[in-house]
Formats: C-alpha cells, structure tokens, sequence
C-alpha cells in the first residue's frame, strides 16, 4: 500500500456544536397483672351472716397448683387440724425444731457472707434518726372472735376448717381496737406487744390469730399520717413480719425433721408431702387477703418457705412480688416494700440479682410522683418541706443499692452498665464524666476490665446512643481513658469502629475543633495499627473507609496552610491503608484548586508558593502507592490539577511520573478478588491521558512534542498480550489528539495557561512534525490490519479497519485524494467479511451524507456515493 500524506482537516467547532444539537419537540406530562387478684376460688354460702348481708361469697386466684387443700379437705383432713391434735408430741417437736431452725438460720446467714453490713445494724440508726413528736395512733381491726353454729350434715372437723376460712374473711371486717395518742415509745411499746401477742397465739396453737396480727400490723405501713415517722414505722412492723416468718418456716422444717432433721442444702424430694400440703395451706391462706398491701408482705414473710415446695419457687415468686409493687400508689410506701423484699431476698437467694435491679429501676420510675398533686397536698397538709420528705427515701434506697451492690468485684459492672444510660439519658456529662471516672476506678485493679469487655462495650454504646455532639463527648476527661480499657486488640478495635460508626453518622457539619481531632485521630490511629500482614483485605477496605469519613469532614476554612498540615500528620499517621492515602491526595488537590479559586488575583506569589507543596506533598505520596492504576491516576488528575494552577513544571513532572509508569503495568489484576487482564484500563487511562496532553505546552529543553512521543515510544515498547488489538488501538486514538493539535484554535485550553496553539501559533514546521507522526502511526496501523488477514483474524481486523476510517471521516481531510481512497478501502475491509454490524454502517452513511449537504464539508458527497453496504456472506 503507498505511503499516505496525512493533512488534518480544518475544524469550526462551534458550527459543529450548533449542527449537532437536538431538535427541541414538545413532550406531553389474659393475661397477668399485679392489681389483678391473686386467689384460688373458694366460693361458700355463710350461716349466721353478719348484720346487713344473709350471703357473700369471695374469690381469689394463686400462681400456685389449683387444687387448694383448704376446700378440697373439708373431709376432716386439714393439715392444721392434724398436727394441733398431737398436741404433747408437738411441744417436744417445736422445742427441737427451734434449735434446729436456729443453727440453720445461723448457717444460711453466711451465705452472704460476714462483709455485708445486716439490716439489724441499721435498725439503731433508723429508729433514732426519724422521730416525731406528733401523736401516733394504731388502728387494728382484729376479727370477730363469736363462734359459728355448725351447719348440719357436717362433721366437726369439716365444720372447723369452715369456721377458720370465715374468720380468715373476718379480717377486714371484725371488731375495731384503735390506740390514739400515742408518743413514739408508746407506739414502739405497743408494736413489741402485738409481737409477743403473735408468739404467744402460735405457742398456743392459735394460727389464724397470728395470722390476723400480721395482716392488721402489715395495713398499718399503708398509713403516712404522720410520714415524718414512716422509716421508724417500718422497721417495728417488719420485726413482726420477720418473727411470723420465722414461725412458719420452723413449724413446717419441724414437720419434715422427724425421725432426722432435714440437711441444710435440702431439696423437695426430701420434703414430706404433709409438710408440702400444710405449706401450701399458708400460701392459700395468704393469696386470700384481699389488699394488697398486707397480701404483698406477709408473702414476702414466708417467702424462704416456697423451698418446701418446688426448686424455682422463690426465682418465680420474686419477680411477681415486685411487679404487685408497682400496684402501691404512695411512692414513699411503694419504696419502703421494694425494701422489704429486696432484704427478704437477700436472705433467701443472694445470688437472684436480676430481682434487685428491677427493683431498683422501679423504684426510680416512681420519682415522677413526688412533684405530683397528690404528694404535694400530703407535704402541705402535714407541713413537711421537699428536701425533708426526699430524706426519708435514704434508708430505703440504701438499702437497695447495699443489696445490688454487694460483691460487685463480680456484678459491678453490670450494674454500671445499666446506670450509666440512666445518667446519660437525664443528666449532663459531667455526671456521666463521673460514673465513668468510678467505673475505671473499680476495672483497673487487678486488670479487672479484661473479663468485662462485653459490658464495658456496652457502655460505649449507650453513651454513643445519648451523645452525637462529639466536641462534648470528647471533653469527657474520662472517655479516653476510659477506652484504654481495651486492652486486647479485637476489641479495641471493634469499640473504635463503633466510635467511628456513629461519628461518620451524626457529624454532618465540617469541623475544625481540636478536641474533636486530637480524639479521632488517637481512635483512627488505634484502627490503622491494628494492621498487619494478617489482615483480611474486607477488614482494611472496612476500616478505610471509616477513616476517609472522618478526613472528609475535617475543614480548616481559610486556613490552607493548616488543612496541609493536617494531611501531612495524617499520612504519617495512616501509611500502611492505601485507600486513605489516596483520599488524602484528593483532599490535597482539591484544596490547592480551593486556593486558587478563593486567592485568585490576591497575594500571587503565596498562593503559587502554597500549591506548589501541595504538588510536592503528592509527588512525594504517590510513589508509596502499591496499586500501578491508583498511582497512574493520581499522576494524572495531579498533573491537571498543577496545569489548572500554572504550575507547569510540577505538571511536566507529574505527567513525565506516569509514563516512566506504564511500563510496570501487569497483564492481569486483582479486581475484587478475582484476576483479570489490564488491558482495558490501561487503555482508559491512556485515553484519559491523551486527552490531557492537547493542553500541556511542550517544554523548550525536550523538543516538539516531546511527552506524545514518549507515550507512544513505551507503547510501542510495551509487552501487550498475544493476540491484542490494544497497542493499535492506541495509535488509533492518537490521531484524533494530533489532528486537535494542528488547529489554529485548540478545543478546549486552560485559563492563564499557554498551550502549543500559542507558542506555535500554526508553525508549518509543527504542523509538518504532526502530519509525519500521523503517517508514522497509520502506517503501523495498516501493517496490523496486513497481519490480521494472514492470521485468519477477520472480526478484529474489520473492528479494527472501521474504527481508523471514523477517525479519517472525523479529522483525515478527505478532499486528498489518497486520504479519500484509504477511507474507502478501509470501510470496504470492514465489511468484507460480514462481520461490521448493518445498523452502525446504516447510521454511519447516513451521519455522512448529512455532512455531505454542509458547505464546508460537500466534498464528502463524492465519498458517500463509494461506500456501498455489503451484505453478509
């Protein structure tokens, strides 16, 4: 084939731009509850009804087995009755059960160990500290004590169990004894007697009397008459619960220590089932009182007894305790029951710590009531002030934080854990500053903190749930001493990720405070040193991205030389995670394109001075990139970035980088786990590079065109995989560039910046230097497309030969005659196999003849009329 005399034809762009617009066309347009009763029904007809009432009837449920001794051994069998019959073998039992009941209260004690202070040392304290000199009143309703004619067709056993259920029901309704005017020793006097009273009624067999003397003391806890007295209150009436409760369970380990004493770690197999019906007789007798006040704590007495019963009981009735609690209206009475049952629970089953928190935070959820109407009126009328009525809570709630505190080098933290989003979610930080600063108190000793990193997480998290302002977070003096906790790696980690996590959330304003920043770069820097040749590729790709969030939001405003400064630190603080680096040189070109923009007509020489370390700052980074296409790019966009500030020798470097590059290139890459060859981006970038060079000027030291030379000099050099279009390709897309280059007026230029258009201004001796390089590089290209037709390679010299004649059509001037003939025999190779697509051959002639009807492009008409369309074969 001739040689070929390439000559660019002249370009309009503007009339191109203006010819190639769209046509604008119009478009056309059962559940349970602590109030709710707890009895087992036992509905009954009465004979001999009070006055006012021939019948009533009372029903009540249990948690307990539905078959209720009391109604179901109406037959003569009531376990009370059986055992009051063996009267002179039972005084001998009860004496042997008093000592036995007491050498095991002895040995159950110390399951809570001698370091827990007991509540008999605060007994002293509370009675001598709330005193009154108001008169005091104690109202009892003791029961009618008339006997009841026995109905007929009933035994006298049978009639007996009746007339105890009924005396049971009396309770609310008997007689009334009410002591007035009485001072605080008086009271206490009376209460020590109604203590003696109980012992003496159960001595003498008399249980539904002692029964009745617990009920009426318990209602007496209802009454806050004289509430400046209510803690001294409570303790003289849980004296009487604490000796009934001892009674009932002496009487019960008496009935099961015949012929030998139960062992102190018993089980319900070792319970005999009489023992177990007369138990079940006291938790039926109880679940029968109607309020719930009196209900609550007498089965609070007898609670150590649900041991005789079943292995869960006491974890089972615990919770349901509490919960008939939150059924108490008076908060300061609610308080002192949440009290009783915290002290009654850490005597039977010290280790049930969930029931005491629950407590605790219920006890906490009350304290919206003390600034209600209801409190408000009682304080009034009594005439007590808030702070004194607020003192009276403190033996209470120190006792309930005694109990949940107790061994805490085991449960502290857990309790922490939930205190501390309490005071996160209704205090400041300075209060969450001080829980933190006392939970490293109790961690760091014995490194205590390294079998609690879960809960110490946990904690980082309900602060991140409260606190998204991070300048407040951060001035926490204890925070970051607080996550040097986490000394095991994993996890210190995991916790910064999280810190992370939220920061990237919430942070949606640019910062520059230098508490926020000292703080996360010490988290990220935790992250990136946690790196190492171990670590997965998803970890380091997960963990970049957490820290390129947190650089996005860093801002200097103004202040370039600080913003640099910034980078600078972070890419000593980051070098080991690519992916940051890179971000950081973005962050670093779009700052300098940021200077220019703000600084521009200004203080010249500082701005030119500040850019140019930017550029040194990603020269001096980019080398430090493993990945080829991550440096060639940032090469690249820094050369443009350079061009756009007149920075032409650092351009000239950059550019001159990425081509000393490409030679480096591999075959294939990893993409995404998978290997794959580089070819296609490494076709892209030297597009993208390409398209660049139309505004760099040449330098006056290399020559014409110095930096297209040298590209295509390495691709020609450059080890392309057998069988490869792509060094063609790339001469291919050179043509367009220096056809753009041998215009008078270049396509595009950069403001301030002197291409070759102006340093050449159309020098026939430049414009010789494109037309031969052209030549140089269509001659390569036809000699591939020679080779292709030896090597039976027909689909890729016909994709090939149409994309050279749409270059030619596009910047060839075709009124040559031999350009005009290559065009033609190009587009006839291209479908001389069938293999060119009809429609884009279709499209294409019809592109031309369109031209062909222009005034400055009409010579085409005479090469449509060659181009024929061949069909395929």
């Amino acid at each position: 084939m001739a040689a070929v005399q390439w000559r660019s034809r002249g370009r309009n762009y503007e009339a191109e731009q203006q010819r190639c617009r769209c046509e604008a066309s119009p478009v056309e347009f059962g559940e349970y509850h602590p109030l709710k009763p707890i009895m087992v029904t036992d509905t009954k007809t009465r004979r001999g009804a009070r006055k006012g009432s021939t019948s009533s009837s009372s029903s009540s449920s249990s948690s307990v087995p539905p078959s209720d001794p009391l109604s179901s051994m109406l037959d003569g069998t009531d376990p009370l009755s059986m055992f009051a019959a063996a009267s002179g073998s039972e005084s001998h039992a009860t004496s042997h059960s008093s000592s036995l009941g007491r050498k095991k209260r002895e040995k159950e004690e110390e399951a809570v160990g001698p370091d827990f202070e007991p509540w008999s040392s605060k007994r002293g304290e509370i009675l001598s500290r709330f005193t009154t000199t108001e008169k005091l009143s104690i109202n009892l309703f003791m029961g009618s004590e008339k006997g009841k004619a026995p109905s007929p067709g009933t035994s006298a056993v049978s009639e007996k169990v009746r007339t105890r259920l009924e005396e049971l029901d009396d309770l609310e309704e008997g007689s009334q004894r009410e002591l007035l005017n009485l001072s605080q020793q008086d009271y206490a006097n009376r209460i020590e007697e109604l203590n003696q009273s109980l012992k003496e009624a159960w001595s003498s067999d008399q249980k539904v009397k002692a029964l009745k003397i617990v009920i009426q003391c318990s209602k007496l806890l209802s009454d806050t008459s004289v509430i400046q007295f209510y803690p001294s209150k409570f303790v003289l009436i849980t004296d009487i619960l604490d000796t009934f409760g001892r009674l009932v369970f002496d009487r019960i380990w008496t009935m099961c220590s015949d012929p030998r004493p139960l062992p102190d770690n018993f089980t319900v197999e070792d319970v005999n089932d009489t023992a177990k019906e007369t138990c079940l007789n006291w938790f039926f007798k109880i679940a029968s009182i109607r309020e719930l006040l009196p209900r609550l704590y007498v089965e609070a007495a007898i609670l150590k007894c649900n041991r005789f019963l079943t292995k869960s009981g006491i974890q089972e009735t615990l919770p349901r305790l509490t919960a008939m609690i939150r059924g108490i209206g008076d908060p300061l009475v609610a308080a002192y029951a949440r009290a009783y049952l915290c002290r009654i629970g850490m005597e039977v089953a010290p280790q049930l710590k969930d029931n005491l928190n629950r407590n605790f935070f219920d006890l906490l959820g009350t304290f919206r009531q003390i600034s209600g109407e209801t409190v408000r009126n009682q304080l009034v009328l009594q005439r007590v002030e808030p702070p004194e009525y607020l003192t009276l809570y403190s033996p209470a709630i120190n006792w309930i934080l005694q109990c949940i505190a107790y061994r805490a080098p085991e449960d502290y933290i857990n309790c922490a854990e939930v205190w501390v989003e309490f005071t996160c979610r209704h205090f400041t930080k300075r209060e969450v500053n001080t829980v933190l600063a006392d939970m490293i108190k109790h961690m760091t000793p014995d490194r205590a903190f390294e079998d609690a990193y879960p809960q110490l997480q946990s904690v980082i998290q309900k602060i991140l749930t409260y606190f998204h302002d991070f300048s407040v977070l951060f001035s926490m003096e204890r925070f970051l001493p607080f996550l040097d906790m986490f000394q095991k790696d994993s996890v210190r980690v995991e916790v910064c990720k999280s810190i992370m996590e939220v920061f990237i959330k919430h942070q949606v304003e640019l910062t520059r405070d230098p508490v926020i920043l000292n703080a996360m770069l010490h988290i990220c820097k935790t992250m990136h040193d946690s790196v190492n040749a171990l670590t997965l590729e998803d970890e380091k790709r997960s963990l970049s991205l957490l820290i390129i969030g947190f650089i996005r939001v860093v801002s200097f405003g103004r202040d370039f030389e600080q913003q640099l400064s910034f980078c600078v630190e972070a890419r000593a603080t980051f070098c080991n995670l690519e992916p940051v680096l890179v971000q950081l040189i973005h962050t670093v070109n779009q700052l300098a394109m940021e200077t220019r923009r703000v600084m521009r007509g200004s203080h010249s020489r500082k701005t030119a001075a500040f850019v140019r370390a930017c550029a040194a700052y990603s020269f001096i980074t980019v080398p430090s990139l493993s990945s080829i296409f991550s440096r060639l790019n940032l090469y690249l966009l820094s050369a443009q970035v350079a061009l756009a500030n007149q920075c032409l020798s650092q351009a000239d470097a950059f550019l001159k980088a990425a081509v000393g590059v490409l030679p480096e290139v591999p075959r294939s890459i990893s993409v995404e786990g998978k290997l794959r060859s580089s070819e296609s981006f490494l076709l892209d970038f030297i597009n993208n590079f390409l398209a660049t060079l139309l505004v760099v000027p040449d330098h006056p030291e290399h020559g014409v065109l110095y930096l297209v030379r040298g590209l295509l000099n390495m691709v020609q050099d450059y080890t392309w995989e057998d069988s490869s279009d792509a060094k063609v390709r790339v001469y291919i897309s050179a043509l367009p560039l220096l056809a753009a280059m041998s215009q008078e007026s270049f396509l595009y230029s950069i403001p301030e910046v002197d291409s070759n258009e102006t340093l050449y201004g159309g020098d026939p001796k430049f414009l010789s230097e494109i037309n031969k390089l052209c030549e140089t590089l269509i001659g390569q290209i036809l000699d591939h497309l020679k080779a292709l037709s030896r090597d039976d390679s027909a689909r890729r010299q016909s994709a090939l030969a149409f994309s050279l004649f749409a270059v030619l059509l596009a910047h060839g001037e075709l009124r040559n005659n031999k350009l005009s003939q290559l065009a033609v025999n190009l587009w006839n190779l291209s479908h001389k196999h069938g293999h060119c697509e009809t429609s884009m051959s279709v499209r294409t002639l019809e592109s031309i003849k369109h031209q062909a009807q222009q005034p400055d492009t009409a010579h085409l008409s005479d090469t449509v009329q060659r181009l024929a369309l061949q069909s395929r074969t």
